[in-house]
């Protein structure tokens, strides 16, 4: 600590206790990541899974164990796999958060000691360094002198210097210097925590995809529902036993396809372990699909576009050598007490040596210039280092400068030039404030902001994605303009300043958001409020940022994305957050996003599908009063071999690329219904036909109470059916509740082939695939659903009854009427036709 500060003593122990128990600590506790109560809640407390467990629970207490767990079972394990993949992201999160933790040197009773920023109190003397972060607002007290960078807070990037009396900011940063400030505002009155107030609320932003399941679930629980009360009200007024009934309303439910909420789960948790192996952490488990959603691509510029590093390019000397200007340009950088980034550019490429400096004025983003007055053997006079602008009253360029200034600014280049007074030692005058004399220039110089590895390469792949890009910045538009083209930003790109937007109204803010590229001084509030017009005007707005000035227009957009040595509140509302802030993980990200869009696509008409003929069968038997067309046991098994497997391994296999897929109501009216529809048909006349022939083949039967007894043990019956026509009315119903559930196993199955068509033959529901995995998975079901009808112990679990061979051969010739039915109602467009409407096929 310097000799200037010392004399400070900062406040006693016992004066800082009581200053936190009168409220005046920094108590405020920012989550760094989504508390494990938010996770439980949005994985278990939804209203599916609530029906589901009482139904299961309910099933459990009428002795029906088997079936509570195949109609819950699924339901907990996408809980398991939801919690497990959004836990793993938060302990990732909040490692970062601990191993960015600042600690604080704090002057208390006279000494300096270290503590935790929960420790400070408001009064609290703080010292701070090159290098520590600024967590309370204060005020600078004593002779110290540091140079902050803000850029966080402001996204400018450029070091303010901070003197006695001078207000210090939290969120920003020490870059050079020491000095000493007291705590004026601390937890929640601080600057930052005011910032992001707004902020800290957890929000859960629905992708397309999610919205468009979300509405098919909704909907079929109000169709489950209606049918359901009806069924429920039927049961009771014709006194089916109780545990029918329970039966009857799981199966019900089970219209409700709680496996697609499994899939959507299992495919963004395969997404997310994919793209964390390529650098980039998912907080939200539809990130990965969301940002193949993405129209428009807003980003900061300091800390995101650039890595906060400025280099060294070029220098355009005039009236003399570049050797030796490059000499005197070294020294100057050399000399300074305190460099900015351009400083450091300068001493990193020139080197330099250090000269006797009898005056100097510290460059500040208010006069973007910096001066030295040296008086050496080697080196006298004022030099001044700055922008053209700000100088432009004290120097002349002549025209070859002049051009070669414009030309490095149109590469996106920063360009200042360099000045010299060889008369004048004084910079500041009588009031003590900086001044210059007439100064010579000594030449123009050129610097190059450090882009992002990796940056170029993806800002093109999303521009031929045909992503609009656009830049949002608290730094001078033009230099944002010219940087963006440095980074690979196409055409003429058009720029506004913060100052322009703010004279607009609604509807020419809304315009200018969307036809322009480069927004420039722009404030945190500006920032939210373009990411809300350009949502508003219907685009899908993803934000990459990094600073506290960001925070606002992350959680606005529909996408956020942090970067990992960005600020904590930038990192906790962020959906993604790109380790080791690297843009490599992007397109990968954009790739596994298109793959789950491609593969829900597939999974979404199976789905559908499935609830539509399994809809319209219960409805049919029910009219017709034959029973019931399932058991939940074989609403399960269908589920497990049609929908639940074969959907895994769409997933798995899913290809990326630009995806043709078709709104929500092309795919139910060129694939769902008619698939839907036929099924319903043919599966009826199996149901009907497999009832009427059984009980024919049964009445003349002699039925003995050991035969009802066996049947009750084998099927679980609970109540009495004692009588020979209960008894054959329930053989028969459980026979043709089998057929009806080959003969849909059957159909489900080749389902699965017509989505992802190996070859032509079975192109008709969807283009050629040439995939042929969803082929043979679709075999290895049909051999998996023999094996258990051939092994008793599985088939009694399952109860299903042993049909003949011939059974078997008559369901496979009606699946195959079926299959080229199907298939000439897709190609032939039928239904499309019957509507006249013009669905794309």
């Amino acid at each position: 600590m310097t000799a200037a500060l010392s004399p400070l003593r900062g406040l006693t122990e016992s004066e800082a206790q009581q200053r936190r128990q009168r409220g005046e600590g920094n108590d405020l506790k920012l989550e760094t990541s989504r508390s494990y109560a938010d996770i439980l809640r949005a994985n278990v407390l939804n209203i599916m899974n609530i029906i589901l467990f009482a139904i299961g629970a309910v099933m459990i207490a009428i002795g029906r164990p088997g079936e509570a767990f195949t109609s819950v079972g699924l339901i907990v394990l996408n809980v398991v796999i939801g919690i497990y993949q959004e836990i793993r992201a938060k302990r990732q999160l909040d490692e970062i958060a601990l191993l960015t933790r600042p600690k604080i040197s704090v002057i208390r009773d006279g000494q300096e000691k270290t503590v935790d920023p929960t420790e400070l109190v408001k009064g609290d003397l703080i010292v701070i360094r090159a290098g520590d972060q600024i967590v309370v607002d204060g005020k600078i007290v004593g002779d110290g002198r540091i140079d902050v960078d803000e850029s966080l807070l402001t996204g400018e990037a450029d070091l303010i210097a901070k003197t006695g009396g001078s207000e210090v900011l939290s969120g920003s940063f020490c870059v050079t210097g020491t000095a000493m400030y007291e705590a004026t505002n601390v937890g929640a009155e601080s600057f930052a925590n005011k910032l992001t107030a707004n902020a800290r609320k957890f929000r859960m932003v629905k992708t397309p995809l999610q919205s468009e399941v979300n509405f098919v679930l909704r909907l079929i629980m109000l169709i489950a529902g209606f049918i359901g009360f009806l069924l429920l009200i039927g049961s009771i007024l014709s006194s089916v036993p109780f545990m029918r009934q329970v039966q009857t309303v799981a199966v019900v439910a089970g219209l409700v396809p709680n496996g697609l909420f499994f899939m959507v789960v299992l495919a963004y948790a395969m997404g997310a372990v994919r793209i964390v192996q390529r650098g980039a952490l998912v907080q939200q488990t539809n990130a990965v699909e969301s940002l193949s959603n993405v129209t428009v691509l807003c980003m900061d510029k300091t800390g995101t576009l650039t890595a906060n590093r400025i280099n060294y390019n070029a220098v355009h000397p005039i009236s003399l050598s570049t050797a030796e200007l490059e000499r005197i340009l070294g020294d100057f950088a050399a000399s300074a007490s305190a460099n900015n980034k351009t400083g450091e550019a300068i001493l990193n490429a020139l080197k330099g040596t250090k000269r006797n400096t009898v005056d100097e004025v510290a460059f500040s983003s208010a006069r973007k210039w910096s001066a030295l007055a040296v008086d050496d053997p080697q080196m006298r006079g004022i030099y001044v280092l700055g922008a053209l602008e700000m100088l432009q009253n004290h120097l002349q360029l002549d025209g070859e400068a002049q051009q070669q200034l414009q030309t490095w600014s149109d590469d996106g280049l920063r360009v200042l030039v360099f000045g010299h007074n060889p008369d004048v030692l004084m910079l500041h005058n009588a009031e003590g404030q900086p001044t210059l004399p007439p100064l010579t220039a000594l030449g123009v110089i050129s610097f190059s902001d450090e882009l992002r590895p990796q940056l170029k390469e993806t800002l093109a792949g999303f521009l031929n994605n045909g992503i609009t890009l656009k830049v949002i910045s608290g730094d001078n538009p033009q230099t944002v303009a010219a940087l963006a083209k440095q980074a690979g930003f196409p055409g003429d790109l058009k720029y506004v300043s913060g100052t322009e937007l703010d004279s607009m109204d609604d509807g020419l803010f809304s315009q200018v958001a969307a036809e322009t590229t480069v927004f420039g001084r722009i404030t945190p509030q500006q920032k939210e409020r373009l990411v809300e017009s350009l949502r508003g005007l219907g685009h899908y707005v993803a934000m990459i940022g990094d600073g506290v000035n960001d925070v606002l227009s992350l959680k606005k957009a529909n996408m956020g994305i942090a970067m990992q040595s960005g600020s904590a509140a930038t990192r906790a509302v962020a959906d993604m957050i790109l380790l080791q802030d690297s843009f490599g993980a992007l397109p990968p990200a954009f790739t596994e996003g298109q793959r789950i869009v491609n593969g829900m696509s597939d999974i979404l008409r199976l789905f559908l599908t499935r609830v539509l003929y399994v809809a319209l069968l219960i409805l049919a038997v029910s009219m017709i009063g034959l029973g019931f067309p399932f058991v939940p046991k074989h609403v399960s098994l269908l589920v497990l071999l049609t929908v639940g497997i074969p959907t895994f391994g769409l997933a798995v296999w899913a290809r990326p690329g630009v995806s043709a897929r078709r709104s929500l109501i092309s795919e139910v009216l060129h694939f769902v219904i008619p698939a839907g529809i036929s099924v319903f048909f043919f599966g009826l006349l199996v149901y009907v036909a497999a009832l009427y022939l059984n009980v024919m083949g049964m009445v003349d039967l002699q039925i003995n109470p050991q035969d009802i007894a066996d049947f009750q043990k084998y099927t679980g019956i609970n109540y009495d059916i004692s009588a020979p026509e209960q008894y054959v009315l329930e053989v028969s119903q459980l026979v043709a509740q089998t057929a009806l559930t080959v003969f849909t196993l059957f159909s489900g199955l080749l389902l699965v082939v017509y989505v992802e068509p190996p070859t032509e033959f079975f192109v008709g529901g969807d283009k050629l695939s040439g995939d042929r995995r969803p082929t043979i998975m679709a075999g290895v079901m049909l051999i998996l659903y023999f094996i258990i009808a051939a092994f008793e112990p599985l088939r009694r679990f399952f109860e299903l009854i042993a049909l003949p061979l011939w059974a078997y051969l008559a369901i496979a010739g009606v699946t195959f009427i079926w299959f080229f039915v199907l298939r000439r109602a897709w190609r032939k467009r039928w239904l499309q036709r019957f509507l006249e409407v013009d669905i794309p096929a």
